[in-house]
């Protein structure tokens, strides 16, 4: 399965669920399950690895490289990641990654990316249980940094 319709040039309406041959979320799950050649359910960073070389990612992907990939798609470091967290982390990735693209000419796709997988572990390091019940949804953004 070529994946790089996802994210081409062209690809931006592949976010939006526009494209034709299926939203992004079926793509992203339908690659899950040609690199989870087992079934067993979680896909190991030897199993990325091999799939990153074979199935032609996006160039925005490809300029990451597939240990920062998987690193962001497996933050707590478990070496293995799940079909759901694989398919929001990519759909999370991809709308990042795009972002970074449009950044002003200058700026660094290895920051943004060191930055991102920074930021989702930070976040995957939050106890919901230990946050005052009073915290507002987006509170903990601080859009001023």
């Amino acid at each position: 399965m070529d994946i790089t319709g996802v994210g081409g040039a062209g690809g931006m309406h592949a976010v939006s669920g526009a494209s034709t041959s299926g939203p992004p979320q079926q793509k992203m799950s339908d690659l899950f399950d040609s690199i989870d050649s087992s079934g067993s359910g979680s896909i190991t960073q030897s199993q990325f690895d091999q799939a990153f070389q074979s199935k032609n990612p996006p160039t925005v992907f490809q300029q990451q490289g597939a240990d920062a990939i998987f690193t962001a798609l497996d933050p707590n470091g478990t070496g293995s990641v799940s079909k759901q967290d694989f398919v929001s982390g990519m759909k999370q990735l991809m709308v990042s990654l795009r972002a970074g693209d449009a950044a002003p000419a200058g700026s660094s796709t290895s920051q943004a990316s060191a930055s991102l997988a920074a930021s989702v572990q930070s976040l995957n390091s939050i106890d919901p249980s230990s946050l005052p019940q009073t915290t507002l949804p987006g509170s903990l953004i601080d859009l001023k940094a």
